[in-house]
């Protein structure tokens, strides 16, 4: 690998899956302002993800119906047929 191309700033960070509140602890790079205290009572920055592999129907194998901002009603508003 070339030397000087990869972020050094690795450190524990805290992911939590929005659609189900699982969490993991795991090193990352990147950056957020928000914290979370964890199960061994130390503080974590925190990052939320919309989808990982406890809530992704591929992992799962079973379809998981997730509307996170009211997009399907977004999208049938803006494109239902007018009568």
């Amino acid at each position: 690998m070339r030397k000087g191309i990869h972020p050094e700033s690795y450190r524990f960070v805290v992911f939590k899956d929005m659609s189900n509140n699982h969490m993991f602890l795991s090193r990352s790079c990147a950056s957020t302002k928000e914290t979370i205290k964890w199960e061994d009572g130390n503080e974590y920055p925190l990052i939320k993800l919309e989808i990982s592999n406890t809530s992704h129907p591929f992992f799962t194998g079973k379809m998981q119906f997730i509307d996170t901002a009211g997009r399907i009603d977004k999208f049938k508003k803006k494109y239902q047929k007018k009568d």
